[in-house]
């Protein structure tokens, strides 16, 4: 009887620290936000959206790069930046956090897509592929104007069909190399699809027009 006594202490006490360590690494993320937002947020706590001060974003995002190479932003950081957007759009009244943390998001989709290149086969360029990652490194803001710049249906030389066919071999890529089911991998994918639905918006814009 006492051994099967000392064998239940054994297992609360492994499932105590089990549980104290998951709350210290929520609590990590929630810090690792904390001070990614922190360039963003003024003294009364509030987030205007843009920021007043251009330099606020970008400390911001040079804190994302910072935090990215650290290795800090693990799927326990995906994790709690998607339930704090989540309750921010809940709640309805934050538009300027909604709209932070969706740049969070942004960031560290272009981060971490950027870090691989599939642009040069050989000593071709492919040019659809080099122009997707130069959206993928472009904030959300500029891909109206590279898309228009960039294409056919406008000054551009990438067609379409080509952008659009390399965009969703991007996405397979990355369903392939991310854990199925994954915050990261769902972040890397919505962002990729992001590009994708702008490039039709502009290429119906474009064709409505002639």
């Amino acid at each position: 009887m006492k051994d099967y006594e000392e064998l239940a202490l054994s297992v609360m006490s492994i499932v105590d620290r089990l549980v104290h360590k998951t709350n210290e690494k929520i609590e990590s993320s929630t810090d690792v936000l904390k001070g990614i937002l922190k360039p963003v947020v003024d003294e009364k706590e509030e987030i205007p959206w843009p920021p007043r001060d251009p330099e606020a974003l970008k400390a911001m995002e040079e804190e994302v790069m910072q935090m990215e190479q650290e290795g800090q932003l693990d799927e326990g950081f995906l994790s709690e930046v998607n339930a704090q957007l989540r309750q921010a759009k809940e709640d309805g009244d934050k538009p300027g956090l909604v709209a932070m943390l969706q740049k969070v998001l942004q960031l560290y989709a272009s981060i971490v897509l950027s870090k691989r290149s599939y642009a040069k086969r050989g000593n071709e360029v492919l040019k659809a592929e080099e122009f997707l990652e130069v959206l993928i490194k472009a904030p959300e803001e500029e891909w109206n104007k590279l898309l228009l710049d960039g294409m056919t249906v406008g000054k551009g030389d990438v067609s379409p069909e080509d952008l659009n066919a390399v965009i969703k071999k991007r996405i397979e890529r990355t369903l392939i190399r991310t854990e199925g089911g994954s915050y990261q991998q769902r972040v890397l994918t919505e962002y990729l699809k992001g590009i994708q639905s702008r490039a039709e918006e502009i290429v119906q814009v474009l064709q409505g027009r002639t």
